[in-house]
């Protein structure tokens, strides 16, 4: 039995490690990327990504609000859907398993970077057209990871405690 404080004695299933969080990452391409307006409106987004050790990189247009307002405050917050449930997902409706976290980003001029230098996988997910005017937000997740349904069997999903944990990044 595994204590979850000194003050309440209940049995606690271990979470993932941030190895295996970082392994769901570097498995998965789409991520919702949150910032902030300079007028403080909060604004979301997919993005296509790739995953590099300590840190994601996301392909943007050079005109879009990203590349515009990330820079302002240089933090946002990213949740990463992980598809579960195989066969079973197409009868039952089960939702994604995710990860979240609060991130430092920065968003590299056109030419400042060598997107192919960075990862084949990125300049892939780029079309060859738009690959010159592409801006790269390099994002670099700091403090936990919070996970919902990562290393969780199905059937325990239905209970957040058991479903959830809090993940160092590493």
């Amino acid at each position: 039995m595994v204590e979850t404080d000194n003050r309440v004695k209940q049995p606690r299933t271990p979470g993932p490690t941030g190895a295996e969080v970082w392994k769901q990452l570097e498995k998965r391409s789409f991520a919702v990327l949150s910032y902030v307006t300079p007028a403080g409106e909060p604004r979301s987004s997919g993005v296509v990504y790739v995953a590099a050790p300590g840190r994601l990189y996301a392909a943007v247009a050079p005109d879009s609000w990203k590349a515009r307002h990330i820079p302002v405050t240089g933090q946002v917050a990213v949740t990463v859907p992980v598809r579960r449930g195989g066969l079973l997902s197409l009868i039952w409706p089960i939702p994604p398993a995710t990860i979240s976290f609060h991130a430092r980003a920065v968003v590299h001029p056109r030419g400042s970077l060598d997107i192919d230098s960075l990862s084949s996988q990125l300049a892939t997910l780029v079309p060859a057209e738009r690959l010159a005017d592409t801006r790269i937000v390099e994002i670099f997740p700091e403090g936990f990871f919070l996970t919902y349904g990562i290393g969780t069997p199905l059937l325990k999903m239905r209970n957040p405690a058991a479903a959830r944990a809090h993940v160092r990044v590493s």
